[in-house]
Order: C-alpha cells, then structure tokens, then sequence
C-alpha cells in the first residue's frame, strides 16, 4: 500500500512557505491566511496551518470580527487549542496598540470629533462591554494621551470626574474629550451620559481644563455632544 502524500506546509517549496515567504518579501506580500497560519504555527492531523487558517476566516470573515469573540465561538475548528487561540488574540491586541501609539507619538492634532472616532472606533466598536476614555490634548489640541477612565458591565461604565481632571492635570493637558460606547449600538445619550458630561464641564471649567466634546460609538456609528450642540 502506498504511502499518501504529505500535504503539510513543510513539503511544500521554500519560496510558498508562508515564513520564508515573510521573511525574503515582507510581511506585505503574504495574504491574511498566510499571516495567520504563521501565528498558528502547526496545523492538526490532516490539515495544514494554511488550511486551518482559511477555515477560521470563512466563519469570521475578517480580523476585526476575531476580536471579542470567547471560547465557544471557536470550538468547531478541531487541532486549535488555549495557546494557538493565545497568540491570535495577542496579535489583535497588538494591532489595535500599535494604530493607537501611532497616533499619540505623532502627536496628532484633534479638530473635529470624527478625528477622534477615527482614532478609537476600530477599537470600541466591537465591544461587549462599556469602556470609557479620555483624549488628553495640549494647548495646540494636539494628544497628548489616550487612556481608560472606567471599564463597566454590558450597559454601564462609572467614570469618576475628579479622576479624569486630576490625571488631566498630570499630564498638563488643556483640553479632553471623553469617548465612550454603548455595545446596544443605539448612540442615543442616557440620562447618565448628559448628567455626567455636565458634571465634567462644570469641573474642568474650575480647573482651566475645557471639555471639547464627549462622543458614544454604537457600531459603526456615534454621537458627538459637541456635533449635536448639546455641550452645555
């Protein structure tokens, strides 16, 4: 009887393998299934590393839907265990990271809230539960720091003012916009969203710190306090 031929990625050619591939043309050249198929490393048995990676963006359609999701969504792919699901995940995280350091060590001036949704919105979108932020600016509106105030439940996050103004005055920023989501996706400003931006206000007038604006990202879309006109 004869042997079946090896199918995995090392009987394949050197140039076609998706690490060597990386390596002598660049992380450019390789498509998203090669990409992944480096951070899985092994495939299981009968199923290659690539082919196991074509399987998992078929359910998920793209790297932003891998985020967020828990064990469960996961479970029908067999070979793929804690430390292969690990290194995906740690490789999401990296890449929303890294767009936001981009953006904070260039020093990139806000002027609009769509130049901070812009910023954070690939980051909050997908989120199962409610975090609060604050953009931290200096004089010139340019950032200074992004950072978490508050991470809540599904339906809530509790900033607390005097933190958010004594961590402005750290970092001797002159102007904040706080941006938060609501995972329902309805943009819609509670009752608590338009109690705490007055709250913010009338404290960072006290302190000389102007609060530009407060935006809520639902999905793909958001509110602006300032847009609407309701910054009081």
């Amino acid at each position: 009887m004869k042997n079946s031929k090896p199918t995995g990625i090392k009987s394949w050619p050197l140039d076609d393998r998706p690490r060597e591939k990386l390596l002598k043309k660049g992380a450019g050249d390789l498509s998203n299934s090669e990409l992944l198929a480096i951070l899985l490393r092994t495939g299981s048995k009968g199923i290659s590393a690539i082919d196991l990676s074509r399987k998992i963006l078929a359910k998920f359609g793209s790297f932003r839907n891998m985020a967020h999701t828990d064990t469960r969504d996961w479970m029908d792919f067999k070979g793929l265990g804690g430390a292969k699901m690990a290194h995906i995940q740690a490789a999401l995280e990296i890449g929303r990271r890294y767009q936001q350091d981009v953006v904070s060590t260039g020093k990139q001036k806000i002027a609009s809230a769509k130049d901070v949704v812009d910023i954070v919105m690939p980051h909050m979108r997908d989120l199962k539960t409610e975090v609060f932020k604050v953009v931290y600016l200096d004089s010139n509106h340019r950032i200074i720091d992004i950072s978490d105030a508050a991470v809540g439940t599904v339906d809530h996050a509790f900033p607390i003012v005097r933190e958010i103004i004594h961590a402005a005055l750290q970092k001797f920023a002159k102007s904040i916009v706080c941006v938060h989501n609501h995972p329902s996706v309805n943009i819609t400003p509670s009752t608590e969203d338009k109690k705490f931006t007055k709250e913010l206000n009338n404290a960072g007038k006290l302190m000389e710190i102007k609060l530009l604006d407060h935006v809520i990202i639902g999905g793909d879309k958001y509110y602006s306090f300032a847009d609407e006109g309701t910054m009081e």
